[in-house]
């Protein structure tokens, strides 16, 4: 009897120790991740306060229902203001020669989104293009502005839309350019919405998908310019801040809300009553501008759209002089009639 005792805890031992044995390369496994997960997010951290610093913001704050919003003001003359795209800041619209260009005859106004730029986004607040376009209500009304132009390109379409919905005696007149109106299926959106999500969202954006964006920077570059090659002034947009792990999230946010926001606003672009000028690259290989800009035109009886041949997404840098065209129309399409 006493003899058999060691026996029976020998046994009893071996399954534990092939337990052992397989969960080790298991936690091995999950150690190395979890440290080049962290090691990522040190570079990740590192890069984007490099960026910070050698792009300090060209322009004022204030803060706006607790949002430090960042925006830039430049000439005089009736208000005009620029609303950039996803994953843009205001240097789109500067390096783009835009903002000089409108200086010259109207008092221009370019706001970092929330999230983008030097503008803060918290996260307590779901920054659809309703909360968006009331917080630049709210800066406009900071600034003395009670009657302007509006321009939004692209994911700032849909805000400069939603602003003048809510408010047609601030919105005189509408510019959208390469915007996205209606729902269609869309599955690169929805995978790029993945940095988004609660909890993995934050790991990616600290992690894997700076530097994934970083690799691929080239290609999206060709897709958002093409047929154009990407102009040499682009050279003076700050790549370094769009690739920052807050900017990579907020624009992954507006990627997942992108669908769902033309759904909720498909049917009330006939209550637009300003003047509406829809502009867009006829070769743009992001949007279907006939299902989108051309739709959008038919449904707003009297807007005009105008197609630019030869151009892509980014019309505002390709096709610089036909926006600021746009802009005129929208400002004074009565004297654009006359001189035509």
């Amino acid at each position: 009897m006493t003899s058999a005792k060691p026996v029976r805890r020998l046994r009893s031992s071996m399954p534990v120790n092939r337990r052992n044995a397989k969960a080790r390369p298991y936690a091995v496994a999950s150690a190395v991740a979890i440290g080049t997960l962290a090691a990522m997010a040190l570079i990740n951290r590192n890069l984007a306060k490099k960026a910070e610093h050698k792009n300090p913001p060209t322009g004022r704050f204030f803060d706006v229902n607790g949002v430090r919003l960042h925006y830039v003001e430049r000439g005089s003359g009736e208000p005009l203001v620029l609303l950039h795209g996803n994953g843009s800041m205001i240097q789109d619209f500067e390096s783009s020669g835009l903002v000089d260009l409108a200086a010259k005859n109207y008092r221009v106004i370019v706001f970092d989104r929330p999230g983008f730029g030097h503008s803060d986004r918290p996260r307590n607040v779901v920054w659809s293009p309703d909360a968006q376009a009331e917080l630049i209500k709210q800066a406009l009304k900071r600034l003395d502005v009670s009657s302007t132009v509006v321009l939004g390109h692209s994911w700032g379409a849909s805000v400069a839309v939603a602003l003048a919905l809510k408010n047609p005696d601030l919105v005189r007149g509408l510019v959208l350019a390469s915007g996205y109106y209606y729902p269609t299926a869309r599955p690169d959106v929805i995978a790029m919405g993945a940095p988004a999500l609660p909890l993995i969202g934050d790991i990616l954006s600290h992690s894997l998908s700076p530097l994934i964006s970083r690799a691929i920077w080239p290609l999206m570059m060709a897709k958002i310019f093409g047929p154009r090659s990407v102009p040499k002034k682009f050279e003076a947009f700050p790549k370094e801040m769009a690739l920052r792990p807050s900017q990579i999230r907020a624009s992954a946010a507006e990627s997942a809300l992108m669908i769902p926001d033309a759904f909720k606003l498909r049917n009330q672009y006939a209550d637009l009553k300003m003047p509406v000028v829809i502009i867009a690259g006829e070769q743009d290989r992001l949007i279907d501008i006939d299902t989108q800009s051309a739709r959008l035109h038919s449904e707003i009886s009297q807007s005009k759209f105008h197609r630019v041949p030869g151009n892509g997404h980014m019309i505002q840098q390709t096709a610089t002089d036909q926006v600021m065209l746009a802009i005129r129309e929208a400002a004074s399409p009565s004297k654009l009639e006359a001189a035509e």
